[in-house]
């Protein structure tokens, strides 16, 4: 019952700081829009390492890492399983683009930072359009020298499932003409759905360097086996290995 508590006042005061520092740093990309990107990425980023130390400091979770994820532009393929990965992976690779669902780029004033900093909003119902906008986003980060970081299963999902990876995966993957490094995660198992947040480790596996022009079969067998590399199915609950068609 104690470490309940302890958990739940953790997950409390995360929250009292972690909302208002995100509300004080989106004013502030607005302050500095105008004077160009560099600003409002370097203000982007001090978010993202005020989440780090607040997932350190305050919730009491530390990051454990197998393999660095290597320099140079990649398409990084990330298991989704928490919101803290979703965040953090900011501070994965340089400047990086991040794949994301269209409602979350269309928050008011934290969506049009999203957009104002470079990421690749896609909405899942719009079919080839979305694929469209997805490639052509993706290219342009390419042409920028920005590496790619995308969730391939295309959502956040419960520890222990292993859904198909969605088609927008392959579609990027095949016009970027990118290596792919992909990474497994264990956010789960401490940052469950749910308010209350629990101390201990999130452990993150650097997978083989996958190179590009791989046929669909292959290429989202390779990664869907190696973002699964920390997550084995639950009694084979959410064990669904073959890609989606």
């Amino acid at each position: 019952m104690a470490r309940h508590l302890m958990a739940l006042f953790r997950s409390l005061l995360f929250n009292l700081l972690f909302y208002p520092g995100t509300l004080i740093h989106c004013v502030a990309v607005v302050a500095v829009s105008p004077i160009g990107e560099g600003p409002v990425q370097a203000v982007v980023h001090s978010w993202s390492r005020m989440h780090y130390w607040l997932v350190r400091r305050i919730v009491g979770i530390r990051f454990e890492w197998d393999g660095a994820i290597p320099p140079g532009p990649h398409l990084i393929a990330v298991k989704h399983e928490s919101m803290v990965e979703a965040i953090d992976t900011l501070r994965f690779a340089d400047t990086p683009v991040v794949v994301l669902k269209r409602e979350l780029a269309y928050i008011p004033l934290f969506g049009w930072v999203t957009r104002r900093y470079g990421v690749i909003p896609v909405d899942r119902e719009a079919g080839a359009k979305a694929m469209r906008e997805l490639i052509a986003l993706g290219k342009k980060a390419i042409a920028d020298g920005r590496p790619v970081i995308i969730f391939p299963e295309g959502t956040r999902v419960p520890r222990g499932a292993q859904p198909p990876l969605r088609s927008g995966f392959a579609g990027l993957y095949r016009v970027l003409g990118l290596p792919v490094v992909p990474i497994a995660l264990d956010s789960a198992r401490v940052w469950p759905r749910g308010f209350v947040k629990h101390p201990g480790v999130i452990r993150f596996k650097v997978g083989e360097t996958l190179p590009p022009g791989l046929k669909r079969e292959e290429i989202e067998a390779r990664v869907h086996e190696a973002i699964n590399a920390l997550n084995p199915p639950r009694n084979g609950e959410g064990d669904q290995p073959k890609p989606k068609a």
